[in-house]
């Protein structure tokens, strides 16, 4: 199968190297400021031509493909003069220009510190996702969070409502004092770190905000991109890098449940060439939760170096070590009742102070290499390796009574991770004629081992159990074994199901083919991925050989309007087995879809609408049976296949000068098609919202009186809500109001937020619903309801010093 792939890539380089009556004369140049250094981020314009460009982190730009003449080439910065210079290039050559604009490096770096403020809107994806095509060109929806957002709604990691700003993507919280777990169009979405999969267990651990320079979410399958991908798509978080300018923050957060936060970013150059370049981002934090007892203290050291070899190559090593000390698992409530039951108070905690806190710690490596080959290719190389390791203990409630009480066991908690990953890249452009080709090539590689021990060290605590609607915390700790973790979890962890090993390999691809001056775009696209999943037998073992197409369609309707539609296959190894010790089939996902795209008042802010159908096989939800729990150990099971079907909105940006915008609306139907219990058939997708709804607005005086100060707010809801099997709507709504102030004058500024403004009791993230066995219902057992709760009103308070 691999020669199909291999006559598909040496197609799209043969005809792109016969590339014939097209106009190759090249004007290469670089922008320096008035004390001579190179300047990033610059804008350059040919006049009386459509052509624009942006100067790259060491002044550079090019525009390719101009017929022989004489232009003007004109290069503006906010906050700076525009600077005109005449060039004139020959038939197939290269002009190599320089251009002194009329403000030092100092001054500039002053106004990207004014102007980084209240930027919600981007329009390009980061050098991570490969592609070259800016993203209103792009056939798919792919919606970025910027790290400004982030500040203004004072984010602290990867799921502190950071779903808010997207579309249909929801939060089902489960233990989020450790992993994010995010739903989008029917399915849990995987997590990507620079372009590299690094979903694992129940993680990954949540990227403290303080590491991230903004989050990407790749809506549909996509993981032809990069790697493995769900159907419902991916978010990647992009992490911070040098940026080549001296400058900096401290930012120091406070706020309810002894919320003390403080981080510090330094971004600068350690030569005075300014060849090597660094980054270090410190974060330290302790914060208490809503329900009693319960913490989780946080630190976090992100130091990154980048190395220009010479003007093409650039050499980057990153180091991330993030470290949390916390209390219990979750902050889960349960009823024998209902959900959101009003006898069991908002700060209900079903730990106890007496537990030995737990430690995580998760470390990563990166090296990057870029090298510019020639003028209209370059390459890319990447390496990765994750090692993590989590000492814990947990409880959980072995059945509920009906008049609240809950017999809990106890467990040992230990996990470790280690994750490889390489890639490497080819992207380029070229010509056969009238039609433009980018060219996107690579291969990646990826190797995930977890070690999971969870075995129950207390089958019944000994005491009076824990009783919903009157809890009694302070259990001697003389009952509980001593830990023994004399030995490694890779040796406590074997025999168990919780040792898994996925290997994959992957080779891809596409040719982005531009007709009518790159007015239609027709992407065409292959990957094939072999993956094998490691089981403890061979029933729990499965290879795998997959071809994966895409094909896309975008039309320029106007300059600032596209239309798009899309084809696309995925194609997921999943390691683990059922109760039965029975292997998980991958999970194949096929996606059509549609959409219009649109800029608005000069690129201001943007729109997208897009609608898409996905059919997902083999899907994982939480095993619905309760006789397939055994000895307190919950199993997983695999649906026939879920039709997922949905509409959604996306808007932000600038919609008048000082007030940003992000909107967004999501119709999702994700109904089960096929499963072997025919009753299921039609049931909603467990954990699925149809209706979900986001608002965020932020508005700044820009002159008089009030200048620099600030109001903002937003709302959040999700209507219509699944859990388990149900054809009906069977969880209670969500909505929840946030507002706040902040003020901004020269590197200060300073912001309060309060959240869950309305005050609102039962904010509900996350639930289920469990039946007990025949043989627990004779105990007394009853039916009861777990679902996790957001804290009753409460505020944030930052200072933020830039310098």
């Amino acid at each position: 199968m691999m020669r199909y792939l291999a006559l598909f890539v040496f197609t799209i380089f043969y005809s792109a190297a016969f590339a014939t009556n097209e106009p190759l004369s090249v004007i290469k140049g670089t922008v320096y400021s008035s004390d001579n250094q190179p300047v990033a981020n610059a804008t350059v314009h040919v006049k009386n031509t459509n052509r624009t460009t942006i100067t790259d982190k060491n002044g550079v730009f090019y525009f390719r493909k101009l017929d022989a003449g004489t232009y003007t080439i004109e290069v503006s910065f906010v906050g700076s003069e525009s600077v005109e210079q005449e060039v004139e290039v020959g038939n197939n050559e290269t002009a190599d220009i320089s251009i002194t604009i009329n403000s030092s490096l100092k001054d500039l770096e002053e106004v990207i510190i004014k102007g980084s403020r209240n930027k919600y809107k981007n329009d390009e994806v980061s050098s991570t996702l490969r592609l070259q095509t800016p993203i209103l060109e792009l056939p798919q929806n792919i919606q970025v969070i910027s790290s400004q957002i982030m500040a203004d709604q004072q984010v602290f990691d990867i799921v502190d409502g950071i779903t808010r700003n997207i579309s249909g993507a929801t939060r089902q919280g489960h233990w989020d004092n450790q992993y994010a777990n995010i739903r989008m169009r029917g399915s849990k979405i995987p997590a990507f770190r620079n372009g590299m999969n690094i979903e694992a267990s129940w993680g990954p651990t949540a990227e403290d905000a303080s590491m991230i320079e903004r989050i990407e979410f790749v809506k549909g399958p996509a993981g032809f991109m990069l790697a493995n991908g769900e159907p419902g798509g991916f978010y990647n978080v992009v992490t911070k890098k040098p940026t080549g300018y001296t400058k900096g923050s401290a930012t120091l957060s406070m706020g309810s449940f002894s919320t003390y936060r403080g981080a510090l970013d330094f971004d600068g150059k350690l030569s005075k060439d300014g060849r090597l370049l660094y980054r270090l981002n410190m974060a330290g934090q302790q914060k208490d939760f809503h329900t009693k007892y319960n913490y989780s203290n946080r630190y976090v050291v992100a130091p990154v170096l980048s190395y220009l070899i010479d003007d093409a190559t650039t050499l980057t090593l990153e180091y991330t070590y993030q470290g949390s000390k916390y209390l219990s698992n979750g902050n889960y409530s349960f009823s024998p009742k209902q959900f959101a039951d009003p006898g069991i108070g908002n700060d209900f905690f079903y730990g106890d102070p007496t537990f030995e806190p737990s430690k995580l710690r998760d470390h990563s490596v990166y090296i990057y290499l870029d090298h510019k080959l020639n003028e209209r290719w370059t390459a890319h190389a990447q390496a990765a390796y994750f090692n993590f390791n989590m000492e814990a203990n947990s409880t959980w409630l072995s059945y509920m009574r009906a008049n609240g009480d809950m017999p809990r066991y106890w467990s040992i908690s230990g996990e470790a991770g280690e994750n490889r990953f390489g890639q490497f890249s080819f992207t380029g452009e070229e010509r056969t004629g009238n039609i433009r080709h980018r060219i996107l090539a690579g291969a990646d590689f990826g190797n995930k081992k977890f070690w999971g021990d969870f075995r129950t060290l207390l089958d019944s605590i000994p005491a009076q159990p824990l009783n919903v609607y009157n809890p009694i915390y302070g259990l001697p700790g003389s009952i509980f074994p001593v830990l023994d973790r004399s030995q490694d979890v890779r040796v406590l962890a074997g025999g168990s199901n919780y040792v898994t090993s996925v290997s994959y390999a992957s080779a891809y691809a596409q040719d982005e083919l531009a007709f009518f001056d790159d007015q239609l775009r027709l992407s065409l696209g292959l990957r094939f991925t072999s993956a094998e999943t490691v089981g403890k037998t061979k029933a729990a073992q499965i290879n795998s050989n997959v071809f994966s197409p895409r094909v896309g369609l975008s039309y320029s309707i106007t300059d600032n309007m596209s239309a798009y539609a899309l084809y696309d296959q995925s194609f997921v190894p999943v390691a683990g087995t059922n109760w039965q010790g029975e292997a998980f089939k991958p999970i194949r996902g096929n996606d059509i879809e549609a959409g219009i795209k649109k800029d608005w008042f000069n690129g201001h802010w943007s729109s997208t609408l897009s609608a898409y159908i996905i059919t997902r096989k083999n899907a994982l939800v939480a095993d619905p049976d309760p006789d397939h729990i055994v000895g307190g150990q919950t199993f997983q099971a695999q649906l026939g296949e879920t039709k997922t079907k949905g509409i959604e909105v996306d808007i932000t940006g600038e919609v008048v000068r000082g007030l940003n915008l992000n909107a967004n609306y999501a119709l999702t139907d994700s109904k089960i098609s096929e499963d072997s219990k025919e009753e299921n058939i039609g049931n909603v997708t467990p954990n699925t919202a149809k209706h979900t709804a986001n608002g965020w607005l932020n508005y700044r005086f820009q002159t008089g009186a009030l200048e620099g100060f600030g109001l903002m707010g937003g709302v959040s809801a999700q209507i219509d809500r699944y859990i388990g099997n149900t054809k009906e709507s069977n969880f209670p709504n969500y909505f929840r109001a946030d507002g706040g102030i902040s003020y901004q004058k020269g590197r200060y500024s300073i912001s309060m937020l309060v959240n869950n403004l309305l005050n609102h009791q039962r904010l509900l993230t996350a639930g289920s619903v469990s039946n007990p066995s025949a043989a627990l219902a004779a105990k007394g057992a009853v039916t009861y309801y777990s679902y996790i709760v957001e804290a009753r009103r409460n505020m944030r308070i930052g200072i933020t010093y830039r310098f």
